[in-house]
């Protein structure tokens, strides 16, 4: 029951529950890590039919960097395999992946397989896939602050000059627009520092599901909830009858 002319422009999701689908079942959080994988490719090739043009996964936090060495390093093992036998898949629905976050913290290995990617999907154009890695909010807006000031001292950008959009350019998401739609998932109440800036006027979904089983099904489930909703950005309902 879609409305194809009525689709959020970009959709960020908060990936969430995995540990706790795999303690349900009695397994390692490993299995709960490497469900959601098969559902982030499931949510991936659903908003690329759908149409969506820019999807961003909340894939690795900053705060994540605390959890134990071992399911670290088996999440960076897990993306770099995702990549590798993934990204023939996003040159032929034409997907251009990109990354944002504090890239560096990442080992090496994982490092050069997502330029490799970057690289080679880089004239894609039907859909954006922005994986959020290494990511926090706070810290993304204080590396624009920081850029912005030596670009001040510098004699490059002039403080009058400095607006939201200007500000915009030296987030990691820059050239993207803004998400319309978060979803997150596990029913959590809380942004967990995602999009902080970005964020400010998407339209909110949270589902009680865990991420693993967070099927295309419940993607277009949600997608139909924001259909049904209006959005004023401050302006009132009579307004925007007449826009």
């Amino acid at each position: 029951m879609l409305d194809f002319n009525r689709l959020p422009q970009h959709v960020a999701i908060i990936m969430d529950g995995n540990g706790r689908w795999a303690k349900k079942r009695g397994l390692n959080r490993v299995f709960g890590h490497q469900e959601g994988t098969k559902r982030a490719k499931e949510i991936i090739e659903a908003a690329r039919e759908i149409g969506i043009k820019v999807l961003t996964l909340y894939t690795f936090s900053l705060e994540n960097w605390q959890r134990p060495k071992e399911e670290v390093e088996f999440l960076m093992k897990l993306l770099e395999d995702y990549l590798q036998t993934e990204t023939p898949n996003m040159l032929k629905q034409d997907i251009c992946f990109r990354v944002a976050g504090e890239v560096s913290l990442l080992p090496l290995s994982t490092q050069k397989k997502i330029s490799e990617t970057i690289a080679a999907t880089s004239h894609c154009k039907a859909m954006v896939l922005n994986l959020a890695l290494s990511y926090g909010g706070r810290q993304e807006i204080i590396t624009a602050v920081k850029a912005i000031v030596k670009d001040v001292l510098d004699g490059t950008l002039l403080p009058e000059k400095i607006d939201q959009k200007i500000f915009g350019n030296y987030l990691w998401t820059r050239g993207l627009p803004d998400p319309d739609f978060i979803i997150r998932t596990s029913g959590e109440m809380r942004l967990s520092n995602f999009l902080l800036w970005q964020a400010a006027y998407a339209e909110f979904y949270v589902t009680p599901t865990l991420w693993p089983d967070f099927s295309k099904t419940k993607f277009i489930q949600a997608l139909e909830d924001y259909q049904r909703r209006e959005r004023r950005f401050g302006k009132l309902s009579e307004q925007l009858k007449h826009e």
